[in-house]
């Protein structure tokens, strides 16, 4: 039971907080509204401004909703409007907060996830995807994303999926490059093996071969093979976003290394990659089988040793075992070994 005068005054809390929220959005929606690359300092500026003035989640919450309906429509946007949209926010994840990016990238990718798997027929994918891939050529989020995305992809591997990869190389396939070779040559022999199986399945070949061509040509490092490609507006971007960011140390350590399971299973795991993100939920290591590997070879130790682990104060499985190899280790290469298990 809730007393009137009580209930009385949550309605006109709510009231006033709805009121506060409306004005927000038509203030981050007019600035969103003028966004373009002239005026993305002042527009920036502006944006910093609110984020200290109002409550974090409140404009986090209004700018996603905001750049989502501005950015993903049944058509295609324009790339140069997309990267000023997520140029936007990475000069704000870079110095207002890493929450910013983290909450934009998080929305991002769920709608993403769940566009896929309903078969939307317009081009809401291509402008999600344009979006995370942008996300990366600003340095919100690291490699390790976009990689579990092609994956993703290659494992499907439909026409539709075929589009998808075609369309993320094109945009970012060189900075893969640069970044992790490696894992770009796996995705590549990943990729031919599937379409090597999958022939039968496709009337039309031309576009296998053409996303097989752009792969060879990426790992050639070949840039005149991949039609379209100009890496000319990025990298005119990417110097104003230097210009915008007030931090020295800002780049690559302020990149979200995040799986896209992690990202996807979020709200049951919580978002271990924001700093002072709180978390109410079960524990996240609540599996047995993980908490039993925990307890490495803590029992093999003598006595004498368990109790020094003691007296330095290991109190976690994990911190006992690496205390007891450290110490029983006959040289570093057995303690390497013994580590690694």
């Amino acid at each position: 039971y809730v007393p009137p005068q009580i209930k009385k005054a949550q309605e006109t809390l709510d009231d006033k907080k709805r009121e506060e929220l409306g004005r927000l959005k038509k203030m981050v929606n007019g600035l969103i509204n003028r966004l373009s690359e002239p005026n993305l300092s002042s527009i920036s500026g502006q944006m910093e401004e609110l984020y200290m003035t109002n409550s974090r989640k409140d404009m986090n919450d209004t700018l996603t909703e905001i750049l989502m309906s501005a950015c993903v429509t049944a058509v295609a946007m324009p790339a140069r409007l997309l990267m000023e949209h997520v140029l936007l926010v990475s000069i704000l994840h870079h110095n207002v907060g890493m929450e910013v990016g983290a909450h934009f990238l998080e929305a991002v990718v769920k709608k993403f996830d769940e566009l896929c798997k309903s078969d939307a027929e317009g081009k809401e994918c291509e402008n999600l995807l344009a979006l995370i891939a942008h996300l990366y050529n600003f340095h919100v989020v690291h490699c390790l994303l976009i990689f579990d995305i092609l994956k993703k992809l290659v494992s499907t591997f439909t026409e539709k999926e075929i589009e998808l990869i075609l369309f993320v190389l094109k945009n970012v396939g060189f900075s893969l490059r640069k970044d992790d070779a490696l894992a770009l040559k796996e995705l590549i022999t990943e990729a031919q093996r599937k379409a090597s199986t999958a022939e039968k399945k496709f009337q039309d070949q031309t576009r296998v071969r053409f996303m097989l061509e752009t792969m060879l040509a990426l790992r050639n490092n070949d840039m005149r093979k991949i039609p379209g490609y100009d890496p000319e507006p990025v990298e005119r971007l990417r110097k104003l976003q230097r210009a915008l960011i007030h931090s020295s140390g800002s780049g690559k350590d302020t990149q979200l290394r995040v799986s896209l399971e992690s990202l996807l299973s979020a709200d049951r795991v919580g978002r271990w990659w924001i700093v002072g993100s709180s978390w109410s939920g079960a524990p996240m290591i609540s599996d047995t089988k993980s908490q039993a590997q925990q307890k490495l070879h803590v029992g093999k130790v003598s006595s004498k040793i368990m109790e020094l682990a003691r007296k330095m104060r290991m109190n976690t499985d994990i911190r006992r075992s690496i205390f007891c190899v450290l110490m029983t280790s006959e040289d570093f290469m057995d303690a390497f070994e013994k580590l690694l298990k």
